[in-house]
């Protein structure tokens, strides 16, 4: 078969099974607790496959940022099977009435919550976005074909055939969830050009990868780009916080999108309170690329360029810039944000508030850590990915996501003149 007609075979099965979702609550909860179960027990085989995918993965010479993404432990296999129940114990959106209003000629408007349909979802090193991806479009009532790395290739097999077997043995059809075969590039242009057959494409990857998709996609996509994040530490920051939110926002996890790319410190920032942020994260191994400000409170930082400033970095490095208050954070912010997640650490409310106003990211926080941008922090169980533009979704993307509506409209035989 050619890799379009590949790609049209799986799409109209996905199409068929759609019918079966569409009042298929029960059911739909039913086959992903199927599968968390599924995943536990199999949990040997997975933590397997994944290291032999880790295996191939290092002798490729995926960096450190990327083998961490493919890496299933014990403690993430677990929390994958969690997030899978969270998100069956999550109430379904399809068909909530979530507005009606009444026109004075008499007639009733209501609007529900429809699924988007057959969604493709690409991308890579991240086996546990097979789990979480295809549990949030089973839920939302979609079907979903998902077309992950070959790097991740051997967990994926696992992870597709636990959710699998949810299905048969909620009574729902395999074709829910489909895994596009991972060899051949050729099937991700097929699924870029199935316009009608598929309804949206979700990306989930590095800036080459969003890029080509967006170049290339004629169909809708739902876009999770890169997250060019910033933690701004006011002079009014509590000392302490500014330290561990410095370091968990950067070093908990520096290859997911969530991390920090810039510390910016305000110029009225003590110095003690700048240095001692520099310092822990030097001393836990973070490479600065600090201004000169910023370098005579911390001997180990490097001279920074202007290009550091617009990179996401992914890996135990850090830009730093020095500001002149919240303004001067809020532009550079401006200057230089993806539109992911900007944090600011103050104990001063007004200051937070012009900050959480003036800054237009899908998600903005004050006095906490930017690895909390995560659906299942969110309290959404899981995330398809975190889309940064302003169209239909932002922020971490759930099954409200990955709904739209129609609206009823119910007369009594108007006519209009």
């Amino acid at each position: 078969m050619t890799p379009e007609s590949t790609i049209t075979a799986m799409a109209r099965a996905a199409r068929a099974a759609l019918p079966a979702l569409a009042a298929a609550t029960a059911q739909k909860a039913s086959a992903i607790r199927h599968a968390a179960k599924r995943l536990r027990e199999r949990a040997s085989e997975l933590a397997a496959a994944n290291a032999q995918d880790m295996a191939a993965g290092a002798a490729r010479g995926l960096n450190a940022a990327l083998l961490d993404r493919l890496a299933l432990d014990g403690s993430r296999i677990e929390a994958l099977a969690a997030g899978l129940e969270t998100v069956a114990a999550l109430p379904d959106p399809v068909g909530e009435a979530f507005r009606h209003w009444t026109t004075p000629n008499g007639l009733a408007f209501t609007r529900v919550r429809v699924p988007l349909g057959v969604i493709g979802i690409i991308y890579e090193s991240r086996p546990g976005v097979t789990a979480d991806a295809a549990a949030l479009c089973l839920m939302s009532g979609n079907a979903c074909l998902l077309r992950g790395g070959s790097e991740a290739a051997h967990s994926n097999e696992v992870l597709l055939d636990c959710m699998a077997q949810g299905l048969v043995e909620a009574g729902l059809p395999a074709a829910a969830i489909q895994m596009v075969p991972a060899g051949d590039r050729a099937l991700v242009g097929a699924m870029l050009a199935a316009h009608g057959l598929i309804d949206v494409i979700i990306p989930r990857g590095g800036k080459g990868l969003v890029a080509r998709v967006q170049a290339d996609a004629r169909v809708p996509v739902l876009a999770h780009l890169d997250g060019i994040n910033h933690l701004y530490i006011d002079a009014a920051a509590d000392p302490a916080k500014a330290v561990a939110l410095a370091v968990n926002s950067k070093l908990r996890r520096p290859g997911v999108c969530g991390a920090t790319e810039t510390i910016l410190l305000d110029a009225a920032l003590s110095p003690a309170t700048a240095r001692a942020v520099l310092a822990a994260l030097a001393d836990a191994g973070c490479d600065l690329r600090a201004d000169a400000a910023a370098r005579s409170l911390e001997p180990r930082a490097t001279a920074a360029t202007a290009e550091d400033y617009d990179t996401e970095w992914l890996d135990k490095v850090a830009s730093v810039a020095t500001v002149d208050g919240v303004a001067g954070a809020i532009a550079h912010v401006q200057a230089h944000s993806s539109g992911h997640t900007d944090a600011i650490v103050t104990e001063n409310e007004a200051t937070a508030r012009a900050f959480l106003t003036a800054i237009d990211s899908a998600i903005v926080m004050h006095n906490a850590s930017t690895q909390f941008a995560d659906g299942g922090e969110f309290g959404f169980g899981a995330e398809i990915g975190i889309a940064t533009g302003r169209l239909h979704a932002r922020g971490p993307v759930a099954l409200e996501g990955l709904t739209t509506y129609k609206t009823l409209v119910m007369g009594s035989g108007q006519v209009r003149a």
